[in-house]
């Protein structure tokens, strides 16, 4: 096996990020939501679309198309991961995701009013590769890193991620925002050569890990059952060896519930703007570009910070902001509270993203051959956390008429995983004073 810490290896794994992260930022939360909605409204029917003869309200159609992707991935991917594990094959599974995510966003050049199922599966599809592709990315974090590197080298991961989808998405907006520029007419053709763009930069710069990276180790002998069914066995053998890790099973409840709020959040804070704001497209843009670039600040703070005060301390600190935003967003009523807000989300936005993935990581046990089964379980408890979210979000705000009285919901969710850290602190300090258990 490779020595670890390599350098190459490591930036070649970072430059994934760099290549899916687009999709994130550009499909889900700016361009394409944007050319969606001005598609499909529709206030003389109560902006409702036809969907194979069913009748939704055009936002609620996405909604469920996002749930629905993540639903079955979260079927999925205890089968592709045992599979994985199985046969050391896990680098293809990354190039099956990706080529998978990138044709999607390639489809949804095609995409208009005529073809509206064929661009909400696009869609789907492309959220399907975007989150298969990443739970494999992310099981190589332990097999790339040693446990005092994996903080610094999770954080290089989304800073890659930042820079790279911000510079895409600059490319994007000056189709959008600069249509006559490029000689372009067809107010749908700036948007579609955007989905064109992140299909062909996800693919393209893909190319770059799956040339460097190692293809798994295989683990055959840990496997006693079919395949298919075996997924789920080691699925709910993976949960039996984490009830034995104390710090493991302490930390995955609390990821849970601060990861319904902050998935949701990332979702639909644009929304949340646009609607219960009125803030218009070019505000919108500059509120993403803020939030992209000072994540970029946020996963290196939040990395040096741990190594000063350890992973759950800065956690807790993390999530105890996380509470502040939902709260002052219930409150706000100005474009510039809103842009204040959007600084501190972007601040800690990247900061507990690589956080939580580098705990999780360093809490499991060192050098254990299945990593990409423990990071299934991982990607399965976030998939399972994002519908909770999104759900309770568009449910609360059709029982009560508005977004903002979703938004103490979420903080709802931050209070029970920021109790369950302190408690999770407390199992850590006595794993620490019983053993010789390294700090984070």
């Amino acid at each position: 096996m490779e020595a670890k810490n390599n350098p190459k290896t490591i930036r070649a794994w970072a430059m994934f990020d760099w290549a899916n992260s687009a999709y994130n930022l550009v499909i889900t939360t700016t361009v394409f939501p944007a050319y969606y909605v001005a598609i499909t409204a529709n206030p003389n029917n109560g902006n409702r679309v036809s969907f194979f003869g069913l009748s939704f309200i055009n936002t609620a159609l996405t909604d469920y198309a996002l749930a629905a992707a993540y639903m079955v991935m979260v079927l999925l991917l205890p089968i592709l991961t045992s599979i994985a594990d199985y046969r050391g094959n896990k680098k293809i599974f990354m190039q099956f995701f990706t080529l998978l995510g990138s044709a999607a966003c390639c489809g949804l050049f095609f995409f208009n009013t005529d073809r509206l199922e064929f661009g909400v599966i696009c869609f789907a599809l492309a959220a399907i590769g975007y989150s298969g592709g990443f739970v494999f990315y992310n099981s190589y974090l332990p097999e790339i890193a040693t446990l005092d590197m994996q903080d610094k080298v999770s954080a290089k991961g989304f800073t890659y991620g930042y820079i790279g989808s911000v510079l895409l998405q600059m490319i994007c907006f000056a189709f959008v925002l600069s249509p006559g520029t490029f000689g372009i007419t067809d107010k749908s053709l700036p948007a579609q050569i955007s989905f064109l763009l992140v299909g062909i930069w996800w693919i393209g710069f893909a190319m770059i890990p799956f040339s460097v990276l190692p293809k798994g180790s295989p683990n055959a002998q840990t496997h006693q059952h079919n395949i298919i069914k075996g997924g789920f066995i080691e699925l709910g053998n993976v949960w039996v060896k984490i009830k034995s890790m104390p710090l493991v099973k302490k930390f995955l409840p609390s990821f849970f519930f601060y990861s319904m709020g902050v998935q949701t959040i990332m979702l639909v804070a644009t929304g949340f703007a646009a609607k219960e704001l009125g803030m218009k497209t070019p505000e919108l843009i500059t509120i993403i570009l803020i939030i992209q670039i000072v994540a970029i600040v946020g996963a290196t703070l939040m990395s040096r910070l741990s190594d000063k005060y350890g992973n759950v301390r800065i956690l807790i600190f993390v999530v105890f902001i996380w509470i502040g935003v939902c709260i002052a967003a219930y409150f706000t009523t100005t474009s510039t509270e809103f842009y204040i807000i959007a600084v501190v989300v972007g601040l800690v936005m990247g900061g507990i993203q690589s956080l939580s993935r580098s705990t999780y990581s360093k809490f499991l046990p060192q050098n254990i051959p299945d990593t990409a089964s423990f990071f299934s379980f991982y990607d399965v408890t976030e998939k399972l956390a994002i519908v909770g979210g999104l759900f309770s979000f568009g449910l609360i705000e059709e029982l009560t008429g508005s977004m903002r009285n979703s938004t103490l919901v979420l903080g709802l969710f931050f209070v029970i995983g920021i109790i369950l850290l302190f408690s999770l602190l407390r199992t850590e300090q006595k794993v620490q004073k019983n053993t010789e258990f390294s700090p984070l």
